[in-house]
């Protein structure tokens, strides 16, 4: 194959008449290019599988070989950038990429059947909702629009759309502790006192002082909270969950700390933070993730991609596992049970989808895969293969 048959390949690919035996030779065709032939085809091909309205598996499959290939002739790179990132613009601003899955295969049934999926329960994405409590047990109600017609207390500054934000002028002669907590299926940001902005994600509460009065300024978290620490070099930020206890002066990080996981992810996206457990510490760097198993004081360190960790703040699902890694987000975010029946596949899911999405179209997209199928009873989501 030459440059030039490879470009009408890449043109057949699109229009979904390419042979096997044409895909085995752009295959081979690949390894043998310098660098630019390759980028610059894998820009046209992006581009054109971009005007479909979805994405076939093995797409994934032969785009993923391509960057492959990229990164062998950079091996200068030590990570390399996964290439949905690179092309994440697709119509209707979803995009479901999965893997190993035949492309005749999924022809002659992913495509042409009707989904099980229509039974679904049309359910609607999360929001902005999340319940205050005040130091004297006071609740207060936080949606959208701001406090569903509550007094708003005198140490908070402003209630709007999904935002807490506490007085910065305010001081109190004692501590008095908040606490924020969202529902499954909500969300909410905070601004605390000392201008340390917290995202705080589904089923998940931190609880604060309304203001900082001592030597540091401690919150304790459960579920998923980012931070972005607003700089005290004489007052460090620490923040506890469960066992563990992160201390920071400045930085933007994620804890994942849910009660029915089994393990406390701390992920480092700017700055420093030390992580500690027992007697145990260990000092992060960005694209650092912190993994301490519950009922451990031994901390694993790996590299994450930050930008998969942190999509929710940014209203993503960025998927990179199989289903039961997938589903527990679902769960939180759409209030839903699921459960498993049959032999499920630990088929890996790949991709990036809205957040705004209705449930029910992020489990068709899922079933395109052929591997997986959803049915409902109720808000209950029963998987099976």
């Amino acid at each position: 194959m030459n440059n030039e048959e490879a470009g009408l390949f890449v043109k057949r690919y699109a229009a979904g008449t390419a042979t096997p035996e044409e895909h085995a030779a752009f295959e081979q065709w690949i390894h043998g290019q310098p660098l630019q032939e390759v980028q610059s085809l894998l820009d046209e091909y992006t581009l054109l599988l971009e005007q479909h309205p979805v994405w076939l598996p093995a797409d994934r499959e032969l785009l993923d070989r391509m960057l492959r290939e990229l990164d062998r002739q950079q091996p200068a790179r030590i990570i390399p950038l996964p290439w949905w990132k690179r092309k994440r613009t697709l119509a209707a601003g979803v995009a479901l990429l999965l893997a190993a899955t035949g492309y005749a295969l999924w022809q002659q049934t992913a495509f042409r059947r009707q989904s099980s999926v229509a039974v679904v329960t049309n359910i609607p994405a999360g929001s902005s909702r999340a319940t205050l409590q005040l130091a004297d047990g006071t609740t207060i109600e936080l949606d959208s629009t701001g406090a569903a017609g509550a007094t708003k207390p005198n140490h908070v500054l402003k209630i709007t759309a999904g935002l807490l934000q506490y007085n910065p002028q305010r001081e109190t002669a004692t501590t008095v502790y908040n606490t924020l907590s969202t529902p499954r299926g909500g969300q909410y940001q905070l601004l605390l006192q000392d201008g340390t902005r917290v995202w705080l994600n589904a089923a998940s509460s931190i609880r604060f002082p309304v203001a900082f009065n001592g030597n540091d300024r401690t919150v304790e978290v459960s579920g998923e909270a980012y931070f972005e620490v607003a700089p005290q070099a004489n007052k460090p930020f620490i923040v506890k969950a469960g066992s563990m206890q992160v201390n920071v002066l400045g930085t933007h990080f994620t804890i994942s700390a849910y009660p029915e996981e089994t393990q406390i992810r701390t992920t480092l996206a700017e700055g420093k933070v030390a992580v500690t457990a027992g007697n145990n510490t260990l000092q992060l760097s960005p694209g650092q993730q912190s993994v301490l198993p519950k009922g451990s004081d031994a901390f694993t360190l790996r590299t994450v991609d930050t930008d998969q960790e942190m999509a929710w703040k940014e209203g993503r699902f960025i998927f990179n596992g199989n289903i039961r890694d997938i589903m527990p987000q679902l769960e939180r975010w759409y209030d839903i049970q699921v459960e498993y029946e049959g032999n499920i596949s630990n088929q890996a899911f790949i991709g990036d989808i809205s957040r705004n999405e209705n449930l029910s179209e992020v489990l068709k997209i899922l079933e395109l895969t052929g591997k997986i199928h959803f049915r409902s009873v109720n808000r209950k989501i029963i998987v099976s293969p």
